[in-house]
Formats: structure tokens, sequence, C-alpha cells
């Protein structure tokens, strides 16, 4: 039950913290909505000036033309406004999980949740644990009675080389048949759409679509 709560923990506290900076970003994108708004229907305005003096028939098809090519250019203004921040509050959420690494008291109950459930989802008794370089250095020599705390009735061996990541564990079985990622990378990889998603929703909720602006 505890192991359970642990996780569970972290993946809330991720999400409530895509939400809190998603929430902080959104005022630099309706920010830049606005200036790239502002912008296109300058350049409209102008437009329609010109297409005025024109035959109504070649006036009409020209400003089609001209309007589907603004809605183009700033529906990829915002695609692009859209991903620069996604990725700001992802870096973010990264830099975040450096720093409760950083934390043991904090970090070593969540490691130790997730190397249990590792543990739990490959049959094998006997496993190997790998950790980066910072949690070999704290855990290796500790590690057969550390690892004894969070998981019963199986072996499983400290790997010394380290692996890249920002915490967390990868589990495998002896022969490297099974394993399971979870680390805090894996993790955030398989939340990715859902973080994503989260984000998307705090930063741009209510903000019109490119056609909503031309066609409204």
């Amino acid at each position: 039950m505890i192991n359970e709560t642990h996780v569970m923990e972290l993946e809330h506290a991720l999400i409530t913290r895509a939400e809190a900076l998603a929430a902080e970003y959104r005022a630099r994108g309706e920010s830049g909505r606005d200036r790239i708004l502002r912008e296109a229907n300058q350049r409209l305005q102008l437009r329609e000036e010109r297409e005025v003096l024109a035959a109504k028939a070649m006036a009409d098809r020209i400003y089609q033309q001209r309007v589907q090519a603004g809605e183009l250019k700033l529906q990829g203004g915002m695609d692009r406004l859209r991903w620069t921040l996604v990725q700001g509050v992802m870096d973010n959420v990264r830099e975040q999980l450096r720093t409760l690494v950083k934390d043991e008291k904090r970090y070593l109950p969540i490691l130790g949740a997730l190397l249990a459930r590792a543990a739990r989802g490959i049959e094998a008794e006997c496993l190997v644990a790998r950790l980066n370089r910072t949690d070999i250095a704290r855990l290796g020599e500790r590690w057969d009675v550390w690892c004894a705390e969070w998981v019963k009735g199986k072996e499983i061996r400290l790997d010394p080389e380290p692996i890249e990541c920002i915490g967390g564990v990868l589990v495998q079985d002896a022969e490297v048949r099974v394993r399971v990622d979870n680390t805090f990378d894996g993790r955030l990889e398989r939340m990715q759409d859902e973080l994503h998603q989260v984000i998307l929703e705090r930063l741009f909720a209510g903000l019109p679509e490119a056609g909503a602006f031309f066609n409204g």
C-alpha cells in the first residue's frame, strides 16, 4: 500500500506541477496570440482596401486565396507557439525532478516504491537493478540492506554500470529478456501524451482557432 501511494503521489505531483506551470505560461501565450492576431488583422485590412478597387469577381477570388494563405500562416505561428510553450513546461518539470532527486528524504522512498513495483512486474526471482551514477554512489555500499526494505522474496543485484537518467530505476531479469523501465525519464515518456494534453488545455483553453478568427 505504501509503495503504490508513493508512485501515485509522484504521478499526481507531476500533473499538478504541469498544471501550475501551464497557468504561468498561459499569460505569455495570450500575449503572443494577441500580437499574431493584431498583425494578421492589420494585413487583412490593407488587403481589403486594395481589393475593393478591383473587379468584384477577380477581387473575390484573390481575396479568398490570400485569406487562406493568411489563415495557414497564422495557424503555423500558433502551432509553433504551442510547441514552444509545451516544451518550456516539460523542461521545467524535468528540472523539478532533478531537484527532487537531490532531496534524499523525499526521493529514496519514491525510488524504493518504483523498485518494488518493477520487481513485482517480473516473475524471475533473481533480478538486476540499474541506476544512474549518483544513485549508485548513494546506495552502492548499503544496497542489500536498503533493497531488502522494499522488496521481499527476491534477490536484486545492483549493476555497477550506471545508466543515463534523471532518477528512478530500470529492473531486468538476469538474462535481459524482460525489463521494466521505472526511471523518471521512462515514466515521463509513457505519460507524455497525458502531460501534453493537460498543458495544452491550461495554456490554450478558450483561445480561438485560426479558422474562427478569419471566419468570425
